[in-house]
């Protein structure tokens, strides 16, 4: 995969969106790195940057307030398709979140999204399960490693 097209697929409401205004800072067979602008700017939400962890599941990004501030880690569960006649990566919301804000506090979110979803049959019981492992795998590894180091790579690329 060399530099893919980048689409962002919700369930949530249902939609396909082209990233064409993100820039690709890394990208190899494990990670893609990404720098972006928010679609519509909001209060705590400008720019940032993602980590996509294409091997398990899940998207770190970093958010920052218009007026340059951290504002927080956005954490999303993810799958990925990945379409070779065309070079494109459609990445999939699972719908399952984690927030994590400097002062350390966490929340997990949208897991009634998760059910809901799947009760009105947008996506299947074999998703809705690799929704939940993946989400596990994060929390666990942001037990075991912390957010920061899941964070690095974004850093790493974007001083390169």
């Amino acid at each position: 995969m060399f530099k893919p097209v980048l689409y962002r697929e919700r369930f949530i409401p249902k939609e396909l969106h082209l990233l064409n205004d993100d820039i690709i800072l890394r990208c190899d067979e494990v990670l893609i790195v990404t720098s972006w602008k928010a679609f519509k700017e909001k209060p705590y939400l400008s720019y940032g940057q993602s980590c996509y962890y294409l091997k398990k599941g899940y998207k770190v990004s970093k958010f920052y307030t218009p007026t340059g501030e951290f504002h927080c880690w956005y954490c999303d569960i993810v799958t990925y398709t990945y379409k070779e006649e065309s070079n494109s990566l459609i990445v999939s919301d699972l719908l399952a979140d984690v927030v994590i804000y400097p002062s350390g506090e966490m929340r997990v979110l949208d897991l009634d999204e998760l059910v809901e979803a799947h009760n009105k049959g947008l996506i299947d019981t074999d998703l809705l399960k690799k929704s939940l492992l993946s989400l596990n795998r994060l929390l666990s590894d942001i037990h075991t490693c912390g957010i920061d180091v899941l964070g690095r790579p974004i850093d790493d690329a974007l001083h390169q």
